[in-house]
């Protein structure tokens, strides 16, 4: 011990240095925390179900039992009468357009003459009790004709007409290539998908207040709100002007997350009894009442030659767009054009179709279209591996497209498109132990802990699958959003109706202006209609459109600031730059805070983001139809008990194109979100519809993944290759990997069973094995 030490052990010890503050991230390319993750942890955070309002009443729904009927009486005496009651709406009560829809206005606020579908909203009541309300709901007398349901969307092209509109939705028939091109081997193959829920967390719930003006505010879970508002003032025969509609926290959303049908009758009722209404759903009604994943039919047949390399590739795809058109068109579009998947293939001939019956209506749902022919090309290029008896890894690779390559509908691919790379990255990353090669009590047989399997019935699988999406609108969709950032006492605000989802927009528009100005205190504030519109929060159109938006705007605040300075010096604006809260010249000769340059000064400017126009799939399916495509890579590891067809999924490795990374910490959540979502759709998630009724529209019958059916997820590798188009050259990156996912997953039980797997989600005998 040294003289100088124990003078000081013997002085006692010595004052504690204060702490030095750890540096607050900020910017582009960190993992900031999002602003609400505090409120949302703490049970803080003020979603719809939580609002109240002074007189308030309740709202409840009455629903069709069945799936297809004709209408012959409605008599709403009862419920009128019963104390409490204070309004009951029917479709004689609409003051405007009777019918509305996202992608196509085909859908009756209230059924009048038919239903079509079981859950089908007929009329709607206000009492000031929620008990009254659903109590006088049940009291409203329909009496039906019951009417045999087109249940099988193959059934729809035969079948008497639905709807006015006729059963068929859109046709695309696709031709690229030599239609006589033939290969020396030939795979062919019928696949279906089952019918998804996006199941989220909170169901629908909203609240309706008059205004003095005649018109009505809407407090809504929305991500379209201008959208929603368009459609509710159509329908209460209102101004644009009359409907305001203010966002509330959104719980979630994989999908469009308010049905309309819920939100039209809310308003109604505000108007009609002149105060404010609540409505929340049960879990059941949010099962009857929001859109689903397509289930649909695919028929394909693959040519290839001796090296597995394709030639061509015929299909047919049929999707049950279920009792109304929705985004059905979009869906069918993303299906044909994605048909052959990310592969080149010099000829293709493909046919479309979108079809309503009697099932539950379809629509947006996290890779629609897209998902379900991942599934059906994916275990296409396993029946050509194994005809060939090849490594299925190499012949995808043999066939992977890249930048420049075209796709069957014409269009080239300009973006980023490093699928070899992606491929070859989740090939090559290490297998997960084997059991054997693991203590017994640490493995988990198929079935989960203490199953019914015995180890030595288990099989191990790998197996691949290659997603692609389309970024944005698509067919000529006009993509444009608007925002607005003000600077006034070192705090920036941002002004864009890009509704936060749980996509994290709200933390990257934080991030997009710490980044331009040099300012740590950003607010996002909240959305509402009478902002100009953002357009709807889906297909990561947020990142791109909105996120341009608020950039675009940041930068002209940002030479507001700096031009006073530069003119002080004698440069231009770009000679300075901003960094850590400072401004300095590339020279070094200036150098000021931004809370110096800002002092006390107000900045704002507003700007919007279109993308490049894109156009509709002519009538052979080709065209310049999409903005950008971003591209994901999953190799599945799984343990199939060959003996009772259970799976467990025990590793997924993903590789993704992401263009750049803006938030490490936001991007990895997103794809093990995917990710995720894609296993149950594999092997859980199949929302049952017997003769058109929704089976167990719950929680417990509809079988959600839980924590213990999420796999490890190896995110292996991501492909930073700025897209020149995107700002910031990033690409949305939640929706590919759910597209991969489910295919990643059945190819590894094929891979481990011998079993064709041509359905999902995957049934338990579909996973037993059988002797070739």
């Amino acid at each position: 011990m040294s003289n100088d030490t124990a003078t000081a052990e013997a002085a006692g010890p010595a004052e504690a240095a204060p702490p030095v503050a750890e540096p607050i991230p900020h910017g582009l390319g960190v993992s900031l925390p999002p602003a609400d993750a505090r409120a949302k942890t703490e049970g803080t955070f003020p979603y719809a179900a939580d609002l109240w309002a002074e007189g308030l009443l309740w709202a409840a729904v009455l629903r069709s039992p069945h799936p297809h009927a004709r209408i012959v009486s409605i008599d709403t005496t009862h419920a009128r009468e019963m104390p409490g009651v204070r309004a009951v709406v029917t479709h004689e009560d609409v003051p405007g357009a009777v019918l509305h829809g996202r992608g196509r206005a085909d859908r009756p606020v209230f059924a009048s003459e038919v239903v079509r579908h079981h859950g089908e909203p007929l009329a709607a009541v206000a009492a000031d009790h929620p008990d009254t309300a659903r109590m006088a709901a049940a009291a409203v007398i329909v009496e039906y004709e019951v009417l045999d349901p087109v249940i099988d969307p193959e059934q729809a092209f035969e079948a008497e007409p639905l709807h006015p509109d006729g059963n068929l939705i859109r046709h695309i028939p696709l031709h690229h290539g030599d239609p006589d091109a033939a290969g020396e081997i030939v795979v062919e193959g019928l696949y279906r998908i089952g019918r998804q829920d996006p199941a989220p967390i909170g169901a629908e719930a909203g609240l309706a207040v008059p205004r003095p003006d005649g018109g009505v505010e809407l407090y809504l879970a929305s991500t379209d709100p201008h959208g929603d508002r368009d459609a509710a003032a159509e329908c209460y025969g209102l101004t644009p002007e009359q409907v305001k509609i203010v966002v509330t926290g959104v719980p979630g959303a994989t999908a469009d997350r308010e049905d309309q049908g819920f939100q039209l009758p809310l308003g109604l009722l505000a108007l009609k009894t002149g105060c404010p209404v609540k409505l929340t759903a049960t879990r059941e009604e949010s099962f009857l009442g929001h859109a689903h994943r397509h289930p649909t039919l695919l028929r394909y047949r693959h040519h290839a030659d001796a090296e597995g390399r394709v030639v061509k590739v015929e299909a047919q795809i049929l999707l049950d767009a279920g009792a109304y058109a929705d985004t059905s068109s979009d869906a069918l579009a993303a299906a044909v054009a994605f048909a052959c998947g990310p592969y080149v293939v010099p000829n293709a001939f493909i046919e479309g179709w979108a079809v309503r019956t009697n099932n539950p209506p379809s629509g947006h749902v996290r890779g629609e279209g897209a998902m379900q022919v991942c599934a059906a090309y994916e275990a296409q290029m396993d029946k050509i591996a194994k005809k060939l008896g090849l490594d299925p890894a190499e012949v995808r690779l043999r066939n992977v497209l890249a930048t420049g390559d075209v796709l069957p509908t014409g269009q080239s691919v300009t973006c980023p498109a490093p699928v070899a790379e992606l491929l070859q990255a989740v090939r090559d990353f290490p297998l997960p132990a084997l059991p054997k090669d693991t203590p017994e009590d640490e493995w988990l047989l198929p079935g989960g802990p203490e199953g019914a399997g015995e180890p030595g019935a288990v099989r191990r699988g790998v197996g691949y699958g290659i997603g692609m999406v389309h970024m944005l609108g698509a067919e000529g969709a006009d993509e444009v959003s608007t925002a607005t950032v003000k600077v006034q006492d070192g705090v920036a605000t941002v002004l864009c109706a890009a509704v936060e989802t749980g996509q994290g927009f709200t933390t990257l528009a934080r991030q997009i202006v710490q980044d331009t100005l040099g300012v740590d205190e950003v607010q996002v504030a909240p959305v509402d209609t009478d902002q100009p519109p953002a357009g709807a929060g889906c297909r990561g159109r947020h990142t791109w459109v909105s996120g341009g938006a608020v950039e675009r705007a940041a930068k002209m605040v940002r030479t507001q600031l700096l031009q006073p300075l530069a003119h002080q010096f004698g440069m231009s604006t770009e000679l300075l730059q901003i960094a850590d809260g400072k401004i300095t010249s590339y020279d070094g000769v200036l150098s000021t805070t931004v809370a110096e340059a800002l002092d006390g000064k107000e900045l704002w400017a507003t700007a919007q983001c279109r993308p490049h126009p894109t156009e509709p799939l002519d009538e052979t399916g080709q065209g310049d139809a999409f903005v950008g495509m971003a591209f994901c890579a999953i190799r599945a590891v799984v343990d199939v008990d060959i003996e009772i067809g259970s799976v467990r999924v025990v590793e997924l490795a993903v590789a993704q194109d992401v263009g750049r990374v803006l938030n490490p910490a936001q991007l990895t959540a997103r794809i093990e979100a995917g990710v995720t979502q894609g296993v149950g759709i594999a092997l859980t998630e199949n929302l049952r519809t017997p003769r058109g009724l929704i089976r167990h529209p719950d929680l417990t019958g509809y079988a959600l993944p839980t924590a213990l059916d999420a796999p490890d997820i190896r995110i292996v590798k991501l492909v930073e290759e700025r897209d020149v188009v995107a700002p910031f050259g990033a690409k949305a990156v939640s929706a590919a990997p759910v597209v991969a996912s489910p295919a990643a997953v059945a190819s590894a039980v094929r891979a481990a069973t011998g079993r064709p797997v041509n359905r999902l989600p995957i049934r338990p005998q579909a996973a037993v094995f059988t002797a070739n």
